[in-house]
């Protein structure tokens, strides 16, 4: 059994942003040598999510204006009378309830099980944040 740890350092630029990560998580599946396994990539935040998805530009705006509509920044939350970071984000925190922290794919002879039309996406929902970070677990066979 392999185990293989990596950090993908990121910096976003808005509130609510979608980041592709795939080519990032490919590149560092292809220096781990596992053959057969799983890949583990989690956000470690509770502000920003990481999802498969499609990366289509019009659907990644729907899907930004939907998780406005949602949970909207100005609505009445009691986290934000008194946050701990300073930062008004209950409605950060409210619409990562809708989405996982970590997602995990399969590895089958030697390449990561995705869909044909699935990337990888981390997502800032308390942004713009100078630093933020992925982990990836890659654990499996050579």
């Amino acid at each position: 059994m392999k185990i293989s740890h990596h950090h993908i350092p990121l910096a976003t630029q808005a509130p609510i942003q979608i980041i592709d990560v795939t080519q990032q998580v490919k590149d560092l599946f292809a220096a781990s040598g596992i053959r057969n396994g799983l890949c583990t990539v989690i956000s470690r935040h509770t502000t920003a999510c990481v999802n498969l998805n499609e990366q289509e530009p019009m659907l990644q705006q729907d899907m930004l204006t939907h998780l406005k509509r949602l949970v909207p920044r100005d609505g009445d939350y009691l986290h934000n009378e008194n946050p701990v970071d300073g930062r008004d984000n209950a409605h950060a925190h409210l619409m990562g309830l809708f989405m996982n922290a970590s997602e995990t794919i399969p590895i089958v002879d030697g390449g990561l099980v995705l869909g044909t039309w699935q990337s990888i996406f981390f997502i800032e929902l308390d942004g713009p944040r100078p630093e933020r970070h992925l982990t990836v677990h890659f654990m499996g066979t050579e």
